[in-house]
């Protein structure tokens, strides 16, 4: 799928140094449920793990063929409600996660018809909670105290985008 010079694809082994080097930055690892370093033996399992997952779809988002982001849907149940979740390279320019996002919410709502995507935000991402928002979610719920990282325990926000509530900005 794309969009004038914008592409969203598959995940390829050539995008593999580039997506480890993006999810070890301390940025972006900080919000993550996985706090961990990433090593390199666990990335090519990660990436070997997902080739044969239906229920999962981890896509490269790229600007005139220069990859910038990544975003991944994995399937809750048999109705294709997806999960999403979604990062950009520390060094992309300003408004790429938008980029991304529209990008990406259009591959789900529009070519795949996926019905609803559902994204939860640990609660000291504010930046994350707002552009979830932004995007036209919901706040569906929050998650009290739900996760344990870093010796803190954090609650997630549970957000949730409808299909027809899908306005492209």
């Amino acid at each position: 799928m794309s969009n004038n010079n914008l592409t969203i694809r598959e995940i390829e082994l050539k995008d593999l140094d580039a997506v480890l080097s993006w999810r070890n930055d301390p940025a972006i690892r900080r919000y993550m449920l996985t706090q961990h370093e990433i090593a390199v033996d666990e990335h090519a399992q990660w990436f070997e793990s997902i080739q044969h997952n239906s229920n999962k779809h981890v896509l490269i988002v790229q600007e005139s063929q220069i990859p910038f982001g990544l975003v991944h849907f994995t399937k809750l149940n048999k109705y294709e409600v997806m999960d999403w979740g979604f990062y950009v390279n520390p060094s992309a320019t300003k408004g790429s996660g938008m980029k991304l996002a529209k990008l990406a919410l259009d591959f789900a709502f529009i070519q795949k018809k996926w019905p609803k995507v559902c994204g939860n935000v640990l609660s000291i991402n504010f930046s994350s909670r707002r552009f979830h928002l932004k995007l036209g979610f919901k706040l569906e719920g929050v998650l009290r105290e739900q996760v344990h990282i870093n010796n803190e325990w954090l609650s997630l926000w549970c957000f949730g985008l409808l299909a027809s509530e899908w306005n492209p900005l």
